[in-house]
């Protein structure tokens, strides 16, 4: 066990439970950011006299902050420790949220959900590293699959929050509660996390280790397809909730609250995933569970293309088979992610980083295709089925390939 870099501190194996526990409360940072803040969207229309397309764009600043920070975090947590580099991020987005209170005009939301995006990138490169810091194999497979289900709480909870807060004291109050979360999740890491990276190098901070940390990844395969994999499907899960305001608010006829409680479907399908996973992995290497799992997320895209080119937008035409896709994703993640960084212990941070861009990365791109799109039905019938598809073809090609 090696001894940290201007301490006396070493750094430490955390438990199964405890890095269950410090790894959901920083990867839920994310996407409760997105979730909570999505029921405002149509009203933030109203509220700043602007476009349905300038509002979009404060989520797609935010999408493009939260992948390409990542890049930079994850080194930094190898070169410096998981710790300080953690609790310097979520200052960052503990500033951010609290620019997005004062935002006065759309220009400022757009910056303030930028700097956001930057701060939360910790929360997602960084749980994932502590993880890789002290398992592998099966046991970091069940830590994942628990993180996932914890994970899939938070956001499963916020849009009925983020609703109920929007209808209750409007939409400032949404990013207050942001606020409230990161300043609880920085004294958290502050007091309570103890460092686990066991061999820290500043020299991975430089450009010449950055460039090497993730050329060696770029050209393995071993990251890049169960990576590739993920960022399609999970940045489709990513890419869904920029449509679906619009979809179930805009067209169906919810309201904020209604489409906050019509996104429990969603959530509580993954949440059910994840525990019959939980229940298959005392029985089932956690491998024998992805082929499977992929094609049910597949079936779930191409049951949305189909019934939303056949008949009008209803709750149940859009949220069943979401519910398909969102179960389906529970199972194959954990291992994927165990299989995807169990090889670079070194530059775990990287690893993870690089990992969530791709994931991010394709949030992103799907929401920009789906914003090129006039109509959001015709978006949602489009882009989520399309990653969908393609994650489940690239995983059969490359099974194949490493046979």
């Amino acid at each position: 066990m090696s001894v940290l870099p201007g301490t006396d501190q070493p750094a430490v194996m955390l438990s199964e439970r405890l890095t269950t526990a410090f790894g959901a409360a920083l990867v839920a940072l994310g996407p409760i950011s997105m979730a909570l803040y999505t029921p405002a969207m149509p009203a933030l229309v109203d509220a700043f006299g602007t476009t349905m397309a300038a509002v979009k764009i404060t989520l797609t600043a935010y999408f493009a902050g939260f992948a390409l920070a990542q890049l930079l975090v994850g080194p930094l947590s190898d070169a410096y420790g998981r710790k300080p580099v953690a609790a310097g991020f979520i200052a960052l987005y503990v500033v951010g949220s609290i620019g997005a209170v004062l935002a006065s005009t759309v220009d400022a939301l757009i910056l303030a959900r930028l700097v956001q995006g930057i701060g939360a990138a910790a929360g997602v490169a960084i749980s994932r590293a502590i993880v890789r810091d002290s398992f592998t194999g099966q046991a970091s497979a069940r830590i994942l699959n628990t993180i996932g289900i914890w994970l899939a709480i938070g956001p499963a909870m916020s849009p009925t929050i983020g609703g109920l807060i929007l209808s209750a004291f409007g939409w400032h109050a949404i990013f207050v509660a942001m606020a409230v979360y990161g300043v609880a999740l920085f004294a958290v890491i502050v007091i309570a996390l103890p460092e686990t990276n066991r061999a820290p190098d500043p020299a991975r901070a430089r450009p010449a280790g950055l460039i090497a940390a993730y050329r060696t990844l770029a050209a393995d395969r071993r990251f890049l397809m169960p990576s590739l994999v993920i960022g399609l499907t999970i940045g489709a899960l990513y890419a869904l909730g920029t449509m679906l305001p619009f979809v179930l608010i805009g067209r169906v006829g919810l309201t904020p609250t209604q489409f906050g409680l019509g996104m429990l479907f969603q959530s509580g399908s993954y949440i059910l995933g994840g525990i019959t996973t939980k229940l298959l992995l005392r029985r089932f290497d956690a491998r024998r569970l992805v082929l499977p799992s992929l094609a049910l997320c597949a079936f779930g895209g191409v049951l949305l293309a189909v019934t939303l080119r056949i008949a009008e937008p209803s709750f149940l035409g859009v949220m069943v088979p979401v519910a398909i896709f969102a179960y389906a994703l529970a199972f194959f993640t954990p291992s994927m992610t165990t299989d995807a960084l169990a090889p670079f212990a070194t530059i775990a941070g990287a690893a993870s980083a690089l990992m969530g861009f791709l994931q991010m990365g394709g949030g992103f791109a799907g929401s920009v295709v789906a914003a090129s799109f006039s109509d959001p039905v015709l978006a949602l019938a489009t882009v989520t089925p399309v990653m969908t598809v393609a994650g489940f073809l690239l995983y059969t090609v490359s099974d194949r390939g490493a046979r």
